[in-house]
């Protein structure tokens, strides 16, 4: 749970709550005038919304997969066998996000953010890859495509 604190017009406070409360789980909203008078100040406690449908966690995303070392064995074999300027595949990506997804949700504090930061980053040139606008979590979407890509593949 956290706080969120909001600044603005008053006519613009039931768009902002409303829009809000579409993006998280909030609780009831205190509103104060800021101290000018001409703005309205908003405090709202807020929580991140249950897994949608569709977005597997990682435990049912990853649930089939190799071990984390294997996996790190095919993406280190297949980009050493793939010759320059025949470019890797999206499985190849996918796999690669994936895993450093795995890392990151099992890596100790003292590398975890670096980690997280990779497995974005990775997560990302999929989106990119995929042409899919990154409108939600990066790493969301590799698990649910790597959850796809496991059922079908």
């Amino acid at each position: 749970m956290f706080e969120i604190r909001v600044i603005c017009d008053p006519i613009d406070t039931d768009r902002v709550t409303t829009a809000l409360a579409a993006a998280f789980t909030t609780g009831d909203v205190r509103r104060y005038p800021t101290r000018d008078g001409k703005r309205a100040r908003l405090y709202l406690t807020a929580d991140h919304r249950p897994t949608p449908a569709g977005w597997p966690t990682p435990e049912q995303a990853y649930a089939d997969a190799p071990r984390i070392s294997n996996e790190i064995g095919w993406t280190t074999e297949t980009s050493a066998h793939t010759p320059i300027g025949q470019g890797l595949d999206r499985e190849y990506f996918l796999r690669k996000a994936a895993v450093l997804d795995r890392m990151a949700l099992t890596a100790d504090s003292r590398d975890a953010d670096d980690i997280a930061c990779a497995a974005t980053e990775a997560a990302r040139h999929l989106m990119g890859l995929d042409d899919t606008p990154v409108i939600c979590d990066p790493r969301r979407y590799v698990r649910q495509q790597y959850a796809h890509w496991a059922t079908h593949h």
